[in-house]
């Protein structure tokens, strides 16, 4: 049996670091970029609403402003990923991007609050919305600002494995489209239905929290360490093929912030020496790493054999624990 961590004997670990510390520097650019252009955004939509008085624009306003401030704990995240791995913090630090996710969540819900809550009293408590013109060019801004930023964060949070970035550039695009909402509700007031303001506020309210749900579901997954199916079988499937694997074991992938983390078991022929056997899991995690780009950690076990005495060779250990089903070389 043999276990070699990341950076072993070959050259893709120091270029895995590279590309990791690439991820982290590209994810803050980002982050700056759109929280700039959330800012000038928000900013131009408060002053169009203490000019016009409208709940729609105020409760679009509040959400345009918590999703600005989203990139702030996301940035510290960023920034802490990337110290190294330590006697304590043995598996680094890239989990503190997905416990910013769940900040984010709670901010987007506490917009949501805030948001129901302003529309409600001016529900109960109708006035007046003056210079619609001008609340129709903030909502204009509104929606160009916001899916801007939502197509930097979605594009950079996928290029990255980011999904705490993509989770608040989906929140940008929502965001866009309840700006629009807001241009409506000011065109429903223009044909003379003034209550269409706050209902639209409302339904700004229920969109946050539909965003809320998934966002959490989401950040649920990454914290639990769930990984996407097909990116379990991609690795499955290319350790299957490289030469000297007679079987793949239990494989268990994990999200690490926007790193990925892998360990494989493999079968190899039992006549094998060390020395051989030390190069077919080179091999494999040769494979895995130009595979997987966002490796950034892989163990390989080997075990002597094939699928057929799979379980004699772990009669010592196997009531201690439970063994992933083995998947036969085709």
């Amino acid at each position: 049996m043999e276990f070699l961590p990341f950076g072993h004997g070959h050259s893709h670990g120091p270029t895995n670091l590279d590309n990791a510390l690439e991820s982290d520097a590209r994810g803050i650019w980002a982050l700056k970029v759109s929280l700039v252009m959330l800012a000038v955004t928000a900013i131009f939509q408060i002053v169009i609403v203490f000019i016009s008085g409208s709940v729609a624009l105020l409760a679009d306003t509040i959400h345009n402003f918590s999703d600005a401030t989203t990139a702030i704990p996301l940035w510290i995240a960023f920034v802490v990923g990337r110290r190294v791995a330590n006697r304590r913090y043995t598996y680094g630090y890239g989990r503190v991007e997905d416990l910013a996710g769940v900040l984010i969540v709670l901010i987007i819900f506490i917009s949501a609050m805030v948001a129901g809550f302003e529309s409600i009293q001016k529900l109960i408590n109708p006035q007046p919305i003056t210079n619609i013109g001008w609340v129709i060019v903030a909502a204009i801004v509104g929606f160009i600002g916001n899916e801007a930023v939502a197509i930097l964060r979605i594009r950079v949070g996928n290029e990255i494995g980011s999904a705490a970035l993509v989770a608040d550039g989906q929140h940008a695009r929502v965001d866009g489209f309840t700006s629009l909402a807001v241009l409506f509700g000011a065109l429903g007031v223009l044909a003379g239905f003034p209550l269409f303001d706050p209902i639209i506020g409302i339904l700004i309210t229920v969109a946050i929290l539909f965003i809320v749900k998934d966002s959490a579901l989401t950040m649920w997954r990454r914290l639990m360490d769930a990984i996407e199916p097909e990116l379990l079988e991609k690795v499955e499937n290319t350790t299957r093929k490289v030469p000297g694997v007679n079987a793949v074991g239990e494989t268990r992938m994990r999200w690490l912030g926007h790193k990925l983390e892998a360990e494989v078991e493999i079968m190899v022929d039992g006549n094998l020496t060390t020395t051989q056997s030390h190069e077919v899991v080179e091999e494999v995690r040769h494979a895995l790493f130009h595979a997987q780009p966002r490796l950034q950690s892989i163990i390989v076990q080997v075990n002597p054999g094939n699928e057929g005495n799979y379980e004699t060779n772990h009669q010592l250990t196997a009531h201690h624990q439970q063994r992933g089903r083995l998947i036969g070389q085709p």
